[in-house]
C-alpha cells in the first residue's frame, strides 16, 4: 500500500489481492463461493482451544475424518504443514501452535508426537487452520500439479498466459520447502500425466488450465503466479482440480 500511495511501481499483484491470498481461509472460500473446488476448512481460535481444549478437539473429531491437514492460515505454502492422523497428534499440534511463549523444544515430547526435525521452524498462532485431507479415493487417477502463469496488458484488459502445468512428487506426505524451492530437491514431471493416451492428455490438460486461470481471475492476480492443485480423475471421465 506504500507502494502505490507515493506511486512506487512494483512487481506482482495489487493490494488487495495480495492481502487476500496471503490468508488461506478467507481465500478458499471465496473460491468455493465462485464454484471451485478446495479442501472443506475450520478456522480455529486460539483462545476456543485454551478455554475449552476437549470440546476443540472433539467438535474438530467430528467434522474431519483422520488423517486431516493442519496449517497455519497466514504463512509460507508449506510452512508448519502437517498431516495428523491421530487426536495426540492434533493436540500436540494445537498446543505446540497456541503456545504462550515462542521458545518451544523441538526434540521434546510435542516434538516428538509431531515428528518435527532438530531445526525446523514452527510459528506461533492465535489461529489455526484445520482442513479435510485431499485424496484419490476412488478416482481413476490422482495427481499433485503445480501451474505458472504470466499476465498481460492488452486494450486495457488483463489476458492470462498459462504455463503448462507439471505433476509434482512428494518425498513424504506433503511437499516439503525444500522440494518447492530448493535447486535439485523437488521432482517435476512436465507435462502432468494425465492419462496413458495423449488426446486424453491434452484435453484434461486443457481443462486444469483453465481451472487455474479461472482462481486467478476470481483472485485478481497480476503479473506472475504459480497456482497448486490437486487434481483428480474420476471414473466417469468427470475432472476435478482442488486448489
Amino acid at each position: 500500500s506504500d507502494l502505490e500511495k507515493y506511486g512506487i511501481p512494483y512487481n506482482g499483484s495489487g493490494v488487495a489481492s495480495s492481502s487476500r491470498t496471503i490468508d488461506k481461509y478467507a481465500t478458499n472460500q471465496l473460491l468455493k463461493q465462485h464454484g471451485v473446488h478446495i479442501a472443506e476448512q475450520l478456522l480455529v481460535d486460539a483462545q476456543n482451544w485454551t478455554n475449552r481444549p476437549q470440546e476443540t478437539i472433539q467438535g474438530i473429531g467430528k467434522t474431519f475424518k483422520y488423517p486431516l491437514i493442519a496449517k497455519p492460515p497466514d504463512d509460507g505454502c508449506s510452512s508448519a504443514v502437517k498431516k495428523i492422523r491421530t487426536q495426540e497428534e492434533l493436540q500436540a499440534y494445537l498446543a505446540l501452535m497456541f503456545r504462550a511463549s515462542e521458545d518451544f523444544d523441538r526434540l521434546g515430547s510435542i516434538g516428538k508426537v509431531l515428528h518435527l526435525q532438530p531445526n525446523e521452524e514452527f510459528p506461533q498462532k492465535s489461529h489455526c487452520l484445520v482442513e479435510e485431507l485431499i485424496e484419490q479415493k476412488d478416482a481413476a487417477h490422482f495427481l499433485e500439479v503445480t501451474g505458472g502463469l504470466l499476465t498481460h496488458w492488452e486494450n486495457g484488459e488483463i489476458r492470462y498466459e498459462m504455463f503448462e502445468p507439471s505433476e509434482t512428487l512428494a518425498g513424504e506426505d506433503i511437499l516439503s520447502l525444500e522440494e518447492k524451492f530448493l535447486a535439485g530437491h523437488g521432482q517435476n514431471i512436465t507435462p502432468a500425466r494425465y492419462d496413458k493416451n495423449p488426446a486424453r492428455r491434452d484435453e484434461i490438460a486443457a481443462q486444469v488450465k483453465a481451472d487455474l486461470q479461472k482462481v486467478a481471475k476470481i483472485l485478481d492476480v497480476e503479473g506472475y503466479a504459480r497456482i497448486d492443485a490437486f487434481v483428480k480423475v474420476l471414473k466417469s471421465g468427470e475432472v476435478q482440480t482442488f486448489v
